[in-house]
């Protein structure tokens, strides 16, 4: 199969038939394709349109979720069902054109690379959106070192391996380009896309969603870095804090000794001075932070995917 297009969903029904039908224009007759498409415990009547068009059109498979989980878990989903070569994700709201597929399914298949993500360079969407989301993606950019624009996009297309070889969970959809150079995908491209003005229903995401995309952007930077060596973290931290908080305390003793042994005059109580306590919590912080990393090493030593690496290719060696 050519072209799997993986697609969630949370009501959407109006603009369903519509997005089926113009997928349908584009691919048929060209291209061997599947349309997942992903319910995310939508409240309207979106499962019975996917069923109605599901009769119609072979091409069109569904899975629905019995609650709403987000759109992490519908492409989790989506992706571990998709059978093409090149797999693309579009938002159900037609503000994704399907006229992108071809171009992006080119890019993946003639120019090789292994991911592109789409651009919206000029967006139909209100300030109090585009504003937020220039500076996620320069944050984004600076913290991965991919060079992309727009990180969440949500037309992106990949090759199979790529979405084969990443887990995308909690809000993790943002960052995928993240976790494929991770997995070891690193020709990543992108181009820009048509983004449409939105013709049915209203956004389903709030203003949550950017201290969410803050944290989750933590995490997979974190996950990315140190994930099989949490001592390299938590070590070097916990060096630097009780380290400082040793300094504080040689000086507060070398105070002390200059006081009775030097000049002679009583010295001050040790207890007196802010930065014993300062100097004690630093210290305290230190062998907590070493702690946590002893903890997180062992725990990651019984992770069972702790020697799981992913193999691209085999040159005389069975695959079992």
């Amino acid at each position: 199969m050519d072209i799997s297009i993986v697609v969630p969903l949370f009501n959407e029904e109006e603009s369903l038939p519509e997005l089926c039908a113009w997928i349908d224009r584009v691919c048929s007759g060209s291209y061997t394709y599947e349309v997942i498409l992903v319910d995310d415990g939508s409240r309207d009547d979106s499962w019975k349109v996917v069923e109605d068009i599901a009769e119609q059109n072979p091409h069109i498979k569904g899975i629905r979720f019995r609650r709403n989980y987000g759109k992490s878990a519908a492409l989790n989903v989506g992706f571990q069902h998709a059978q093409g070569e090149v797999v693309i994700t579009m938002d159900a709201d037609l503000q994704d054109s399907p006229d992108e597929i071809v171009p992006l399914y080119k890019m993946i298949m003639e120019e090789g690379y292994d991911l592109v993500s789409g651009w919206k360079k000029k967006r139909h969407d209100p300030i109090s959106k585009t504003i937020p989301s220039k500076f996620f993606n320069w944050v984004t950019r600076k913290m991965s070192g991919i060079e992309l624009n727009d990180f969440n996009c949500g037309l992106k297309a990949y090759k199979n391996k790529v979405i084969k070889s990443i887990e995308v969970y909690g809000e993790m959809h943002r960052y995928i380009p993240i976790l494929a150079k991770r997995a070891g995908f690193y020709k990543i491209g992108e181009k820009v896309v048509s983004h449409q003005a939105r013709k049915y229903g209203t956004s389903k995401f709030g203003l949550e969603r950017f201290l969410n995309g803050f944290l989750d952007l933590l995490s997979v930077s974190f996950m990315t870095k140190f994930s099989g060596r949490p001592m390299h973290f938590f070590g070097l931290w916990g060096t630097l804090a009780f380290s400082a908080g040793a300094l504080l305390a040689a000086i507060i003793v070398g105070q002390k000794a200059y006081h009775l042994y030097i000049i002679h005059e009583p010295a001050p109580l040790v207890a007196d001075n802010p930065l014993f306590y300062l100097g004690l919590f630093a210290m305290v912080i230190g062998m907590q932070l070493f702690t946590a990393g002893f903890i997180g090493e062992l725990i990651s030593r019984k992770a069972a995917d702790r020697n799981h690496y992913l193999v691209d290719t085999k040159v005389g060696i069975p695959i079992k």
